[in-house]
């Protein structure tokens, strides 16, 4: 494959370093000639100094040869005008945009990006996409990472083991024997620096993070035996009130299961959300305020969420919160260090967009019947939602006889409207939606279980 991605921020630089990790050919372009020589000497990669809304710099970074342009710059005009000059001069076949601005992705304004005006394929709306995130984990508070698969019938859920946990040093083959309500697939586990695969004779341990699949409707009963109970949050402090804060709070105004304060530092912005929100209460002030988080109601808050665009102000707002009384809190997280040393000092858990906008796009450049991709810790490994076909050697055969590398583990499969948790002798369908585990080096082999065609194999 080979790959332009136009910006090196955090995004494009993640982006960048995932490809070549996976040997295709990336060529990175950005104005900034510092992040190109910064991104250069630690990956193996080409840089161009420039922007991809030129075509003398996209022909310089190989675009007649390209397979795909990813246009993840800070602005959505640059990203949208990449897109469109890959299209029309260089007729590139995929094309990825991330836009920020609300404007461009309002409904009734969906026609604009299309093949006959403005040919991007894929638009990737991180601010949209956390809020969802910051949503789902607001509904399963005893989960440090929730995703949503195969249209929300199966569920990937990351919990963190107590020491009272009921299945601690029990081999795993013995778990659905011992525990008929647990009704899950543990697919991989989180211990001390090492993620490794879940298998029948692994025995997890106090502390262990572990990643699990299941049924949606089994997702509560799951949680209540893995992990620490906690209700859902109906009383919510949002610190920001950006695109993030704002989503956030309307989404939440919709389920209309939650009292809500919006917190906001500038006035303008704050009057702004107070006119278009109808039961959020919008207070002009700072999250670091004692008395701003007081009169929004800190001491009987279940959740804080930090949304602003300062990671500091994020963590510190989370630890007066926790301080003030409030249960949770959550923050968001834009700089990787700060991540560990945000729950070294309290925080609950910690939302890093880049990790969130990451996931997105490789869904689109994984190869085969790919519907939906998650990376986990940095990358180390990815949930996939695939399609089984016909002509994949997975399908017909008994999953213990399938020869699945070591690094991949089945977690659910969805059958017309029906779960199935597999087992040795489950044996996959074609037109099944698979959902499943897959360390970092067994990636590539996941694409090839799930192409069309013979000629992969």
């Amino acid at each position: 494959m080979r790959a332009i991605v136009c910006g090196a921020g955090r995004v494009g630089h993640g982006i960048a370093a995932r490809l070549a990790r996976e040997k295709a050919s990336v060529t990175v372009i950005d104005r900034n000639p510092d992040l190109i020589r910064s991104l250069t000497e630690r990956l193996d990669v080409r840089g161009v100094v420039g922007s991809g809304s030129y075509p003398d710099v996209l022909v310089e970074a190989g675009a007649r040869e390209a397979d795909m342009v990813i246009a993840v710059t800070h602005s959505d005009e640059v990203n949208i005008v990449s897109c469109q000059i890959a299209h029309s001069i260089f007729n590139i076949p995929t094309k990825i945009a991330r836009i920020r601005a609300k404007s461009y992705l309002e409904s009734r304004y969906a026609d604009v990006f299309s093949q006959n005006n403005i040919p991007i394929d894929v638009i990737i709306s991180p601010e949209r996409e956390v809020a969802q995130s910051v949503l789902q984990r607001l509904t399963t508070p005893a989960a440090f990472e929730v995703k949503v698969f195969a249209e929300d019938r199966i569920w990937a859920v990351g919990v963190r083991l107590r020491e009272d946990c009921p299945i601690l040093e029990t081999p795993l083959r013995q778990v659905r024997e011992l525990f008929p309500d647990l009704q899950i697939t543990i697919v991989g586990v989180h211990r001390g620096d090492t993620l490794f695969r879940a298998n029948a004779t692994d025995q997890l341990q106090a502390g262990d993070e572990v990643y699990f699949v299941c049924d949606r409707d089994r997702v509560e009963r799951a949680l209540e035996i893995l992990g620490e109970p906690q209700p859902r949050a109906r009383r919510v402090i949002i610190v920001g009130g950006g695109n993030i804060g704002y989503d956030l709070a309307t989404e939440l105004e919709a389920r209309g299961q939650s009292k809500i304060r919006l917190i906001e530092k500038d006035e303008d912005r704050a009057a702004w959300i107070a006119e278009r929100l109808e039961k959020t209460i919008v207070l002009q002030g700072s999250g670091l305020d004692r008395e701003v988080l007081r009169e929004a109601g800190v001491a009987n808050a279940e959740a804080l969420v930090a949304l602003t665009d300062s990671d500091q102000v994020n963590v510190l707002s989370g630890v007066i919160a926790k301080r003030e009384g409030a249960r949770r809190a959550n923050v968001l997280i834009n700089e990787p260090e700060y991540g560990p040393l945000s729950q070294s000092v309290g925080i609950d858990r910690y939302i890093d967009p880049r990790a969130t906008t990451i996931s997105t796009i490789l869904q689109h450049v994984r190869r085969g019947r790919i519907k939906a991709v998650y990376s986990i810790l940095d990358g180390q490994a990815e949930l996939i939602d695939a399609i089984a076909l016909k002509t994949s050697n997975l399908v017909g055969t008994p999953l213990g006889e399938a020869h699945l590398p070591s690094g991949i583990v089945i977690g659910a499969i969805l059958r017309n409207s029906e779960v199935i948790l597999p087992d040795q002798s489950t044996i996959v369908q074609a037109g099944d939606r698979v959902v499943l585990l897959a360390l970092r080096e067994n990636v590539p082999q996941v694409q090839k279980l799930f192409r069309v065609g013979f000629e992969y194999f």
